[in-house]
């Protein structure tokens, strides 16, 4: 008799069943069951069997299984009788399974949902053990309907049937349901053909859509939502659609079809059918696929591409309980009696040098944890103001949240709270160690220094370089050069950091280089204004050029900038990419982060020059250049393209300087995938190891998951 422990994503998978029907075709006795570390396994069987038991538990794991370990030792008991059985959940380990994700209707489903002979025919909620919601229902462990917001909704005798059969899909599948059990939707998906905007209930929260190919009703939607120029995602019906509105790679359809069904940023076709105010001034667009049998009923409805984006106040969380709070945008709801647990927004990402780089990472890959090089003490990391996540960690798991937002707010600061007790209460964490951001005034660190007292203060951009450490596992005792570019992070010496360069280990990061510091007049009226970050560039630099600033702000800025009031010293990278898009007239305003810095990288991709500019992280000489070619009637494309491999020659330089053969690049400017393939390619050509995001946010998304595992390296060497 062998006791088998499997841990990993193993709940909610459809693991227990296919344990059931192994056992059964090999001639094992025992049982499986649940507890909250992972799969309990108690089997008898002949030495063989038992051997190819256990290798085919690893080879044929369900699909949306990720097996961590697999532990076998002997059990002193007795099987309790011939046959193999699945056990009542234990509730008595402690509780550190892998909850899966939500995931995306799969085929099977898909296929009955389509059959009209089946008896869950257009069923809203169709599931089985490979697909449905996971992540956002789940109210404890382990993962058992009970626990769960299914819990309150009695199967009815045909679904219980099916839970309960250990040949059928749906064995143990906890979300199981049927037109006579539920859930069961409301509203009506039609008013979208008449140009209506509707807020749909979907797995993590609500969206709000309307039809893509309409720009009327784009319009009406961003008037609402007082939302003008920020691009807006679009759910495609399947990718032949997807295929008509952007241009898709084969790792991009992967993505598209993956169980995560997440967005992702495509180019655009110029003969799309997308309305222009859906993304404007923008050949990138963000897609996604259905992920639920919802979004399909919208498709039957509409066979067109539909704006799919977030239901939210400006700046708060999404919302994912029925209500009021949508109608000042919304004609109408499309909503259903599944109550959320875990709210989640859709996660967002990018293809660049071929590899996937997220930009908000939530559903269909959160919760699912970063394996940290080390274990460590429980951590609680509370991320930054921006883009916000938090960390908990166990040992050397570590748990990045899903996306919440900006802390700006009382809604979100109340969504941030909420998730970490949810987090620690699920995981039975109790923080022995929080971990802050240095920024004396965000509302992540007063939070967390008013709840716990004692904190454990990370520099802003030491995190962003610590993060990319510790999803590509490195140890705490391997030396790299980290490049961090920012926007805006609270530096050591008080001033506004963004433009800095790290060597050494993780636990000791010595700033080796950084930009020339600039005065920012204004502070966050600057970055709104990137003109006035070009006005002060130049005029730091002693470069006189033409700017459209009214002759009243200028002299203001004038005063500001002589006598030092209402100026913060910056080295922001960020502001040098929106000074130059500003300079070359790009953009003088922006509605939305990154805007200017995402025209220069647009702007750039229209040059194939190889011209560059003299930069060695002082802007003086690089502005004076860009000058000197504005006036000699240099294209603005060449000018931006000059300006990208200015800054990777910058990286080169110092890079060389310092000779560590490992590079790492982070930060929000590093999203720039124009920026992140030219330094890639000249530093990897130079025989460096260039590593990048692959599993959280390069910006402020993944900070949290960075200060884990510093203050863990940290606590580690006292």
């Amino acid at each position: 008799m062998e006791r088998i422990l499997v841990t990993g994503v193993v709940q909610g998978v459809g693991f227990r069943p296919f344990v059931h029907r192994l056992a059964n075709e090999l001639g094992c006795d025992g049982l499986v069951g649940n507890d909250g570390a992972g799969v309990f396994i108690e089997a008898s069987g002949s030495p063989a069997a038992l051997d190819e038991f256990t290798r085919r538990l690893v080879a044929e794991a369900p699909p949306l299984a990720s097996i961590e370990s697999v532990v076998r030792h002997e059990h002193p008991g007795v099987a309790p009788g011939p046959g193999f059985v699945i056990a009542e959940s234990r509730t008595d380990a402690e509780p550190v399974t892998l909850v899966p994700p939500d995931t995306a209707v799969c085929t099977e489903c898909l296929a009955e949902f389509r059959d009209p002979d089946d008896r869950r025919f257009g069923h809203p909620f169709i599931t089985c053990t490979n697909c449905g919601p996971r992540f956002t229902i789940i109210e404890r462990l382990p993962y058992d309907r009970p626990n769960t917001t299914m819990a309150g909704f009695p199967m009815c005798a045909a679904c219980a049937a099916e839970y309960h059969d250990p040949t059928s899909r749906r064995h143990h599948a906890q979300p199981i349901g049927c037109h006579d059990c539920g859930p069961r939707l409301t509203g009506d998906p039609t008013l979208l053909a008449d140009g209506k905007i509707l807020a749909v209930k979907s797995l993590g929260g609500f969206h709000l859509v309307c039809d893509a190919t309409d720009p009327t009703a784009v319009g009406r939607l961003r008037d609402r939502k007082h939302r003008p120029d920020k691009p807006l995602a679009v759910m495609v019906a399947d990718l032949d659609m997807a295929r008509r509105v952007a241009v898709v790679s084969s790792v991009e359809a992967e993505l598209l079809e993956s169980p995560a069904r997440p967005i992702v940023l495509l180019r655009s076709r110029p003969d799309s059918p997308i309305a222009s105010n859906v993304a404007p001034d923008n050949p990138m667009i963000g897609v996604m696929l259905p992920s639920t049998p919802v979004h399909h009923l919208l498709f039957d409805t509409v066979d067109r591409p539909l704006v799919t984006t977030s239901g939210n106040l400006s700046g708060e969380p999404i919302c994912h309980v029925d209500g009021d709070t949508l109608d000042p945008f919304v004609d109408g709801y499309v909503t259903n009696d599944r109550p959320i647990h875990l709210p989640c927004d859709d996660s967002v990402v990018r293809v660049v040098a071929g590899s996937i780089l997220p930009i908000r990472r939530a559903r269909g890959y959160a919760p699912l944890p970063v394996t940290l090089p080390m274990a460590g003490p429980a951590v609680l990391a509370v991320g930054g103001e921006l883009k916000n996540t938090f960390t908990v960690t166990s040992g050397a798991r570590a748990w990045v949240s899903p996306h919440i937002g900006d802390m700006e707010n009382l809604a979100t600061l109340q969504a941030f709270e909420s998730r970490v007790e949810q987090f620690c209460d699920f995981y039975r964490l109790t923080p022995e160690l929080v971990v802050v951001d240095g920024h004396p005034g965000y509302r992540s660190s007063t939070w967390a220094r008013s709840r716990f007292g004692e904190v454990v203060e990370v520099q802003h951009h030491e995190a962003h370089i610590a993060a990319v450490m510790a999803e590509h596992r490195l140890p705490p005792d391997t030396e790299v050069l980290g490049f961090a570019f920012d926007g805006t992070g609270y530096g050591t010496d008080g001033t506004i950091w963004g433009g800095e360069v790290f060597a050494g280990r993780v636990s000791a990061l010595d700033r080796v280089a950084h930009l020339a510091p600039v005065p920012l007049p204004g502070g966050d009226a600057a970055i709104r204004h990137p003109v006035r970050t070009a006005f002060a560039h130049l005029r730091t630099a002693g470069i006189d050029w033409p700017l459209p600033i009214e002759q009243r702000d200028r002299a203001l800025l004038e005063r500001q900038l002589d006598t030092g009031f209402g100026c913060v010293p910056t080295t922001s990278m960020g502001r040098l990419f929106d000074a130059v898009a500003a300079l070359l007239g790009l953009r003088s305003t922006i509605t939305f982060e990154a805007q200017a810095a995402i025209d220069l990288e647009v702007c750039a991709e229209g040059s194939t020059t190889d011209r560059t500019y003299p930069f060695g992280f002082d802007s003086a000489p690089l502005l004076q250049a860009i000058v000197d070619d504005l006036r000699a009637g240099v294209p603005i494309a060449d000018i931006a393209m000059a300006f990208h491999r200015a800054v990777v020659d910058a990286m080169v330089a110092v890079a060389l300087d310092h000779s560590i053969g490992t590079v790492v690049l982070s930060g929000g400017v590093f999203q720039n995938a124009l920026l992140v393939e030219l330094a890639s390619a000249r530093l990897g050509s130079l025989g460096f190891e260039v590593l990048t995001h692959r599993l959280v946010p390069p910006n402020d998304g993944g900070l949290s998951l960075g200060q884990a595992y510093l203050a863990i390296a940290r606590h580690q060497e006292v």
